[in-house]
């Protein structure tokens, strides 16, 4: 019995060092999980900024790209404005050409008249 009795203590005291190795090893696991859970709270935290300045982002590239659709907009109206006055401009060009073409012809042909007069009056003058 006293061979039993000191195996059966040794055994406890195996049982008690295994146990006491299982709590050991259990109170690093549980300090692993709250720091795993604190690493996840602050990932999610992260990700949750991130999904905030991602909405933040495109709500700024909507409005830019409504800002650039009116822009564009306007400077189709203002093409098409600029080419309604190049042409008029185009216009204004030919009748300015066509007036200095009438006008060398008038000035040519007052000058002959002149000429004309001029001589006219020097043979009155003569007779």
């Amino acid at each position: 019995l006293q061979k039993e009795l000191l195996k059966y203590k040794q055994e406890a005291r195996n049982l008690q060092g295994i146990k006491d190795a299982l709590q050991q090893r259990l109170i690093q696991q549980d300090a692993s999980v709250l720091q795993l859970k604190q690493e996840l709270l602050r990932a999610n935290m992260d990700k949750e900024e991130l999904h905030n300045q991602n909405v933040d982002l495109q709500r700024k590239v909507e409005e830019r790209n409504h800002l650039l659709a009116e822009y564009k907009k306007e400077l189709g109206q203002k093409d098409r404005h600029l080419q309604q006055h190049q042409t008029k401009l185009d216009e204004m060009l030919r009748q300015l050409s066509e007036a200095s073409y009438q006008q060398e012809g008038l000035e040519r042909e007052l000058e002959h008249k002149e000429a004309l007069l001029a001589h006219c009056m020097k043979r009155e003058a003569e007779e």
